[in-house]
């Protein structure tokens, strides 16, 4: 038995100017697209996306501000997600921070890519010790 888990990565081409990394997975058993952020401290999820997987979604207003995403100041929230996967590795009541990511949306639309659900960010990559491997196109997470 292995002591990691591998799952399938994409790279998506952004323009012929770079690529992002998407993973599939799963939030509360519905499929979901998640950005690999490897720059990113926290996995974040925009609210309006993430309510279409949650029922009775409760928001809790996180105090001061988070920088990122294409701006120095936004207002954020968490919220509990019961269980999400990615591949085979099941990550049970996170706590996750809500983010605005219209501007990714509308970024992705008019390049054709595929919808974003959530971005997975350090705090999840650290301690999954996660690797990613461009030539065999995965990522290897520990559980």
């Amino acid at each position: 038995m292995h002591r990691y888990i591998e799952i399938p990565i994409q790279l998506l081409d952004v323009e012929g100017e770079g690529f992002h990394i998407m993973v599939k997975g799963l939030i509360h058993g519905k499929e979901a697209n998640f950005l690999i952020d490897t720059g990113a401290s926290r996995s974040v999820f925009d609210p309006k996306t993430i309510s279409s997987f949650i029922d009775n979604l409760q928001f809790e207003k996180k105090e001061g501000l988070t920088a990122g995403v294409g701006s120095s100041d936004l207002e954020s929230a968490t919220f509990r997600i019961d269980v999400f996967s990615l591949g085979d590795m099941e990550i049970h009541d996170y706590e996750a921070v809500a983010l605005d990511l219209e501007n990714i949306h509308e970024m992705y639309d008019k390049l054709g890519l595929p919808h974003i659900d959530g971005i997975i960010g350090g705090d999840l990559l650290r301690r999954h010790k996660a690797i990613i491997n461009y030539k065999n196109k995965k990522l290897r997470l520990t559980p």
